[in-house]
């Protein structure tokens, strides 16, 4: 005979919990928290269910009786077993002498898969319990908390970022160079001072709001180690704004250390502190606002958005919204809303859900991507596969099965609906109808000379810019001791044909001829090699095209050295593109294949063919415009003077059917024309060059 759970007693409690009042919500709602001494946590619940506590151990049929005679509520028998299943979920009733073992076996909880699961996943190391020293500091660092200290780290902070900006190439140039293994260790020191200081923020401000900080230790999120800090107790505050108060003492902290660190590397002269305070105020900066102020993961941004709206489990309440919404809009199924909100509220909450869901999907995927690449290969791709399994396959298929389960109740015309999408969606991915290769490249003339001085001279004349001829003159420079040399070689050869001419009329002259000789052939060797030296200070255009980029401000008698560029000349006829196109999609080009040239800045392409395509990796960027030191669309590493890009570049050759705009060298997007292929047959092709790379064979 199977018995109604309606009709059977609610368990009995933990006896080691604690039930405190809490703060009203904004609707004036009273609350209260259920404290688990055990594991210092607390659940935040409302008047029904403190409520139903207050009548536990009697059925949920007779609780719900009760309290619909005894206060203004009115109850529904599911909200009773719903909130048994709650306490049930969370341990926090007594444990019956028959109970079940946990789900995974009767065995130690360690021997289940789902606890090795769980704890790769997340799990803590409690290092400190630091309520005596932080007692001792809140005492004395009290006029931290003085409204001018806030005002004057403000105004210090500004001052700081107005002095950066004033020096903002220094500053990027700085940062650009941090960037090396040194770099990264020193980034690494920064960033735990940071946290270090962020969570002694958060344990200042909760032990002078007289909570107690359990304690305080690291945290492994998917084997990432983060501080934290055990401020559960918070919930015990009935003020929102202690509670916001406490969130937000790390950003602040972080901020303020940011703001100051960036006024100090302003003042500092070059050396090793100033590296150190730029360390600090980028690692700051950057995590505080791009990572623990984002709202949508479970980090202080979150918490100060709970607290700012009164809205405890704000992702969970929102996501079974997102999700009802999802049902009753696509499938158009009947689901009851979760919680009954003003539309306009419950529009916004989905539209957070949504973007939560959206930030978490690019997170939980460069996650598992950084995991696959942190790990050797084999225990990598399983734990990408655990990554992605749990964090997006999971949740995606629990929805899944509840559409199944419910498909019997969506109408035949919205099931052609979707199936219809659905089709269409997948013929978009198989039919093989991408075509176009991208890349980034440069536009130069196909004869292109750039001019230098062959060794440091004076100038003596510089042609202006213009159409020129071959064998026209473009510069002619002169270094002054190789024209000395050459007058003494002239004066000296002059000086020995007189000598030969006398000792050739002194019969007794003879001997001394030969000798003679052989120093007059000498001088004029010298003067031949001085002569040909200066012929390489006239510089001659060696074929017709156009003079350009000639600096207006060289002047006679000035000095050039070997890496000051004169002049460049340019056949404006034929142009070329050197592009760069990655490697996993150079297989597609052939020969011939079509392009288009899209200088930037201009709309209107240039057409083009492929003439050549590199059959090895790039070594080095011969385009420094186009790599990202330079401000470029190409990263690139380092390497000495050598700009390696990275990840591999092949170059690709394109003739283009017309000149660059304003005939020089222009940077800007190619897209060339390749085999054509399917985003499915792409991905199936990728995944298995990736398992073979990763196999060995």
């Amino acid at each position: 005979m199977n018995i109604d759970p309606a009709d059977l007693p609610t368990p009995p409690l933990r006896e080691d919990l604690r039930l405190a009042e809490a703060g009203a919500s904004l609707r004036g709602d009273p609350a209260w928290v259920i404290q688990d001494t055990v594991v210092n946590r607390f659940y935040r619940i409302g008047w029904l269910e403190f409520e139903c506590l207050l009548r536990w151990g009697q059925t949920p049929r007779r609780i719900c009786e009760q309290i619909a005679a005894q206060t203004a509520l009115e109850p529904d028998v599911s909200q009773v077993l719903g909130f048994r299943r709650f306490l049930e979920q969370h341990r926090l009733l007594r444990p019956s002498p028959g109970a079940a073992p946990p789900a995974g076996g009767g065995g130690p909880s360690w021997l289940s898969w789902r606890w090795w699961l769980h704890h790769y996943l997340f799990f803590r190391i409690p290092l400190l319990r630091p309520q005596v020293p932080l007692a001792w500091l809140a005492k004395r660092l009290g006029w931290l908390f003085h409204p001018m200290t806030a005002w004057l780290v403000i105004v210090l902070s500004l001052a700081g970022i107005v002095l950066v900006l004033h020096q903002w190439d220094t500053f990027r140039h700085d940062v650009v160079e941090s960037f090396s293994a040194e770099g990264l260790v020193s980034f690494a020191l920064a960033l735990i001072v940071a946290k270090t200081l962020h969570e002694l923020g958060h344990a200042l401000v909760a032990t002078r709001l007289g909570l107690r900080v359990a304690h305080m230790g690291v945290a492994f999120v998917v084997m990432w180690p983060m501080l934290y800090t055990d401020t559960g107790e918070s919930w015990k505050l009935r003020s929102a704004k202690q509670r916001l108060a406490i969130a937000s003492a790390g950003i602040l902290t972080e901020l303020s250390l940011a703001g100051l660190s960036t006024l100090g590397w302003a003042l500092c002269d070059p050396g090793p502190l100033r590296n150190a305070l730029l360390y600090l105020a980028t690692t700051s900066w950057v995590l505080s606002l791009a990572l623990n102020a984002s709202p949508f993961m479970r980090f202080d941004g979150y918490f100060i958005l709970s607290d700012l709206l009164d809205f405890p489990n704000l992702h969970e309440r929102a996501g079974a919204l997102a999700r009802a919404t999802l049902r009753r809009t696509l499938l158009g199924l009947a689901e009851p809303w979760p919680e009954h909100f003003s539309p306009p509220r419950r529009r916004m909450l989905v539209a957070f859900a949504m973007v939560t869901w959206l930030y978490r999907l690019v997170i939980f995927f460069g996650i598992a991507v950084a995991v696959y690449l942190f790990f050797f290969k084999a225990l990598g791709i399983v734990l990408f596969a655990v990554e992605i399994g749990w964090f997006i396959v999971m949740p995606v298929w629990r929805e899944l099965r509840h559409w199944w389960v419910r498909r019997r109740e969506v109408t035949h015309g919205r099931r052609l609906a979707i199936g219809a999408v659905l089709f269409a969606v997948l013929l978009v991915l198989a039919v093989p109808w991408r075509t176009q290769v991208h890349a980034r490249g440069v536009a130069r003339a196909e004869q292109h000379l750039r001019i230098y001085a062959p060794y440091p001279a004076l100038l003596q004349q510089v042609r202006a810019a213009g159409d020129v001829k071959p064998g026209d003159t473009l510069a002619v420079l002169e270094e002054p001791d190789i024209a000395a040399r050459n007058i003494g070689n002239e004066e000296n050869i002059r000086g020995l044909r007189e000598r030969l001419a006398g000792l050739m009329a002194d019969p007794s002259g003879l001997e001394q001829d030969a000798a003679t000789r052989q120093r007059l052939i000498a001088q004029m060797e010298q003067a031949r090699a001085a002569k040909s030296e200066m012929s390489r200070l006239v510089l001659q255009a060696p074929f017709a095209g156009r003079w350009l980029d000639v600096n207006p401000e060289w002047a006679a008698g000035q000095w050039i050295g070997t890496r000051e560029l004169i002049g460049v000349l340019a056949d404006p006829s034929r142009w070329q593109v050197d592009a760069y196109v990655r490697q996993d999609e150079v297989q597609r080009l052939r020969v011939g294949g079509r392009a288009r040239f899209y200088p930037e800045g201009e709309l209107t392409p240039i057409e083009g063919r492929v003439i050549a395509i590199g059959t090895t990796r790039v070594n080095q960027l011969d385009h420094p415009m186009l790599s990202s030191r330079y401000g470029g669309p190409l990263a690139t590493v380092p390497q000495g003077e050598q700009l390696v890009p990275s990840p591999s570049l092949f170059q690709v050759l394109v003739q283009l059917d017309g000149p660059a705009p304003e005939l020089r060298e222009t940077r800007g997007h190619v897209q060339i024309e390749g085999e054509r292929r399917s985003l499915l047959a792409e991905a199936a092709r990728h995944l298995a060059a990736v398992a073979m790379r990763e196999s060995g064979f």
